[in-house]
């Protein structure tokens, strides 16, 4: 394999085939992530380059902070150690390109106090081929290759990006989704809405890198319409800390914020009995996510008066547009939940399409 991290005119080296041996020798070296890794010997590696259908050499980006070249056999390496299935390669090839797009801001994320992380939003029939989850347990806790095809990329920021926690990363606290990321398909089988995907343009199999900075729960179960359930989820989001309403106070804009809104099936039916069409229901949230000027203390609401943000009503909203509200379909039939994350802002969510997914080596996965 090639050092990780270096180029691929760097030293090769053998490496151990025994995970234990070789994650003492990796975790040593500041490779490693806390977790097992799998061993990426020459075999492995180059069956996983091939499955990418791409040359090794080929460039998918640039990885900050360092600012390295990620190519295909740097991702492959890396995905080796992380343990995902070699068909999940033309995935991970679609997603550093889109994390390394120069409009979604990855030097700020992995810069930042804060603790947003790049996950990845699947749509298309690639989500059955890799059994990405989108019902029950789909942001975790659901077997399956999702948390291993996220570590991949956790991994290349590690290993190719030179993310080094306290030195190149300032998170205060992290999160968990910092060694796994999340991978998340949209269940398109139950929505009554255009998949995510192909709403920005990109329609079949697509990635879209969404920076999260947590998970937010949102429940209810006394909403009986589904103008009633989009109240109670849109002022569910606007609480005076995020991010969002910082950059209100700061710029004006509510910066490049999206905010992911995931539905479960049965909230979705509820929802669209009383209003199908989506981007109605995205101005609904877009209204009433918003807090009036006087739950703020003073500093904060001269900053806020001083951006012009305040509305007719004496309320801030929490973001410029409707359109920044991503409403996604996933999550499992037990009703009572929706699901949010808020993001970083400096930067935009972006899709990409996915290549072809080649056949397993030998008809098996590898």
């Amino acid at each position: 394999m090639s050092a990780v991290g270096e180029s691929l005119t760097a030293e090769r080296l053998d490496v151990d085939p025994d995970v234990t041996a070789f994650t003492k020798l990796a975790t040593d070296a500041g490779w490693g992530d806390g977790l097992p890794l799998v061993p990426p010997t020459e075999e492995k590696v180059q069956a996983f380059v091939a499955a990418s259908r791409r040359y090794p050499e080929d460039v998918l980006g640039e990885i900050p902070p360092r600012g390295a070249a990620c190519t295909v056999e740097l991702l492959a390496i890396n995905a080796v150690m992380a343990g995902a299935p070699a068909e999940s390669m033309p995935l991970l090839v679609a997603a550093i390109e889109a994390m390394t797009a120069p409009e979604y801001g990855l030097f700020s994320q992995n810069a930042t106090t804060n603790s947003v992380v790049p996950g990845l939003l699947v749509n298309g029939p690639i989500r059955h081929e890799l059994e990405i989850p989108f019902g029950a347990g789909c942001f975790g806790g659901q077997a399956g290759p999702a948390p291993a095809i996220g570590r991949a990329t956790r991994l290349v920021m590690r290993n190719v990006g030179d993310q080094v926690v306290g030195v190149t990363s300032k998170s205060v606290f992290g999160q968990p989704a910092r060694v796994v990321s999340f991978v998340v398909g949209e269940w398109e089988e139950r929505s009554p809405w255009t998949p995510l995907a192909e709403r920005r343009g990109v329609p079949g199999n697509a990635v879209t890198v969404f920076g999260g900075t947590g998970t937010i729960d949102i429940a209810d179960i006394h909403a009986d319409s589904g103008s009633e359930l989009l109240e109670i989820i849109g002022k569910s989001l606007a609480f005076p800390g995020t991010n969002a309403f910082i950059h209100r106070s700061v710029s004006g804009s509510g910066g490049d914020e999206d905010i992911l809104v995931c539905l479960p099936p049965p909230w979705v039916d509820l929802i669209t009995a009383d209003i199908p069409d989506l981007e109605d229901v995205q101005h609904l949230l877009w209204m009433h996510a918003a807090l009036p000027v006087s739950w703020w203390p003073a500093t904060h609401r001269e900053k806020l008066e001083a951006h012009d943000v305040i509305d007719d009503r004496g309320y801030v909203k929490l973001l410029s547009t409707p359109e920044q509200y991503l409403v996604m379909v996933c999550g499992g039939l037990g009703n009572l939940h929706a699901l949010a994350l808020h993001t970083f802002g400096q930067g935009h969510s972006v899709t990409r399409p996915i290549g072809d997914i080649p056949p397993p080596p030998n008809g098996s996965a590898s």
